[in-house]
């Protein structure tokens, strides 16, 4: 099972990498729902495994490339989804005046929380919300910027945690 579970985490890495790479073009959700699926399976086959030592590493470092590979589908997908501009509303999250950066704002965030919850420091979550809340602050009065943040914030955040959580049944 240990196997299995890191071939999904490899998986769900390269295809992240290709979705990323691909941008928004035609994907929708489905491959935002497909990356939480092949995690969800993931997890499912870690939970009753137990690796050794390399088993362990190896589940670390894939799960810290499928944190910040795919998590960027999958808060663009959840950005879509809380999108006001469906419903009339001009500025939304997807107006790409709001926010710019978050892209690779994203990428530096995901991997930091899957490097502090992997070392075992989960108040390092603290720290780094707090330096990106500090560090788009002013840019957060418009209503639409400050509903972007805080959903892509959470669906980033909530990603890395999940893939770290998938390393962490890996060792027992």
């Amino acid at each position: 099972m240990s196997i299995a579970v890191l071939l999904l985490l490899g998986l769900v890495g390269l295809a992240g990498s290709a979705l990323a790479l691909r941008g928004e073009r035609g994907t929708g959700a489905t491959g935002a729902i497909a990356l939480v699926g092949a995690l969800a399976v993931a997890a499912s086959f870690a939970w009753p495994a137990s690796g050794g030592a390399g088993v362990v590493q190896a589940g670390a470092a894939l799960a810290a490339l499928a944190a910040v590979t795919g998590g960027g589908p999958v808060a663009t997908a959840v950005l879509h989804a809380a999108d006001p501009a469906a419903t009339g509303v001009s500025g939304g999250p997807q107006d790409p005046d709001i926010l710019r950066g978050g892209a690779w704002i994203g990428v530096l965030e995901r991997g930091a929380v899957a490097a502090t919850l992997l070392v075992g420091w989960p108040e390092g979550l603290a720290v780094v919300l707090a330096v990106k809340g500090l560090g788009r602050f002013s840019e957060l009065r418009a209503p639409a910027a400050a509903e972007r943040f805080i959903v892509g914030t959470l669906a980033s955040g909530l990603w890395a945690a999940a893939c770290v959580g998938v390393a962490v049944l890996l060792r027992g």
